[in-house]
């Protein structure tokens, strides 16, 4: 969910030069919240929060009605409910959203081949092969907003620009329900007047050390000599800034981008303090996790896991394997010992398990010995059995009789990252 509430919307007037773009950012609008919307039209109008609406959950997203009062996702339900009292907390529905996402990207395809999902709302499209059949960029933008709303009864906003950054930054300046064309001359005066914190790949931190040295817009930053960027932010991080605050970003659109991670993630209802019940719940994740790669035809070549304290702290660690693995008794030993390398005294609000950088199983040559190889064969017979008798039908008997702190929140699988 964008942090953007609406306000300080951009949008281009009708027939604005589009001359040397041909990069396309298309966002849909408050996806969730506008689905939900969409299917209850008591909804619309009225601030929602996308949630559950008991326990401690978090915020997936919110309509445009609640972010202006600061709801943002990620947000404990119970903070959003209390900067916004009148909101309606309204349950996920993931399958609903990814059929209307098939859709939406269906669509894209249908105007040209080039399309790169960056998520189940996003996309990048490279239209300069299209002009012949479909018109300029900016006609394709118009099109493909009146496609979208017809089609699915959603509204999206657009960027049109010559590179995917800048087409990026735009379609989050015109939102919600908004087109923005920046031509490719017109690409130096738009950025110059941006926050830094607007540049793709600056985050808070960066934005905050960047701010101490009185560096705040995009024209600052083409100011500042490129030995005080490197001392304030390093080298990789100084000369991606130098290129993107010119305009310049040679990335073209990725039509073979793969899943990078899949991960699970779980809220415990109180939070839990005794570490055999965190290591048996890492050790429920893994294999849930493990479950899914065998699934998808994927091995994880890392393993990360996020820990949330009681005190909203957040930590994340993550390690390389050996050799790629789908096994959950090895993601699960991983996440062991990069748990024990915590060490804080606060109990544990959230846990998470995730596997990364992945490739197709079979990808690389088996080893001469398969320390695995007990383990994938008990992890296939769990596989045949649930796949016959349903989830639940066989687990670890570490797992059964577990108390889990209460019980915890059911957590949706984390749909596969695509950024």
């Amino acid at each position: 969910m964008g942090r953007g509430d609406g306000s300080g919307r951009v949008v281009s007037p009708a027939g604005a030069n589009d001359a040397g773009t041909g990069i396309l950012h298309v966002d849909m609008d408050a996806f969730y919240a506008s689905v939900e919307q969409l299917d209850d039209p008591s909804l619309v109008g009225k601030p929602i929060i996308i949630g559950a609406p008991e326990g401690r959950s978090v915020v997936s997203s919110a309509s445009y009605e609640a972010r202006r009062y600061g709801v943002r996702a990620a947000m404990p339900v119970s903070q959003a409910l209390r900067l916004c009292p009148s909101a309606v907390v309204v349950a996920p529905h993931f399958d609903r959203y990814r059929a209307l996402s098939s859709h939406v990207m269906a669509i894209f395809r249908d105007v040209t081949p080039l399309v790169e999902p960056l998520s189940i709302d996003e996309a990048f499209l490279d239209v300069r092969g299209a002009r012949r059949l479909w018109g300029s960029p900016g006609e394709i933008a118009i099109e493909l907003r009146r496609r979208v709303r017809a089609e699915t009864g959603l509204v999206c906003s657009i960027g049109v620009a010559a590179t995917k950054h800048v087409a990026k930054m735009a379609s989050t300046i015109s939102k919600p329900d908004g087109l923005l064309i920046i031509a490719e001359a017109d690409t130096a005066a738009f950025l110059q007047t941006r926050s830094a914190r607007s540049l793709w790949g600056v985050g808070p931190k960066a934005a905050e050390s960047l701010a101490g040295r009185g560096i705040h817009t995009v024209r600052d930053i083409l100011d500042t000599p490129t030995s005080v960027l490197e001392r304030t932010l390093g080298g990789a991080m100084a000369e991606r800034l130098w290129h993107l605050a010119r305009g310049i970003d040679p990335r073209s659109v990725d039509t073979t981008r793969v899943e990078k991670s899949v991960g699970h993630e779980e809220t415990f209802h109180d939070d839990v303090s005794d570490p055999a019940i965190l290591r048996t719940e890492l050790r429920r994740l893994a294999d849930r996790v493990g479950t899914r790669l065998r699934v998808s035809g994927w091995e994880a070549t890392t393993v990360a896991i996020k820990v949330r304290f009681a005190d909203f702290t957040t930590v994340s660690r993550s390690r390389s394997l050996a050799e790629p693995t789908a096994v959950g008794q090895r993601i699960g030993d991983a996440a062991h010992e990069l748990f024990a390398s915590i060490s804080r005294p606060l109990p544990v609000r959230l846990l998470g398990v995730r596997g990364e950088r992945l490739q197709p199983a079979g990808a690389s040559p088996l080893a001469l010995w398969d320390d695995d190889e007990e383990w994938r064969r008990v992890e296939g017979a769990v596989d045949s059995a649930t796949a016959r008798f349903g989830r639940g039908a066989i687990t670890r008997a570490t797992l059964l009789g577990e108390s889990r702190g209460g019980g915890a929140v059911p957590s949706h699988p984390r749909l596969p990252e695509q950024k």
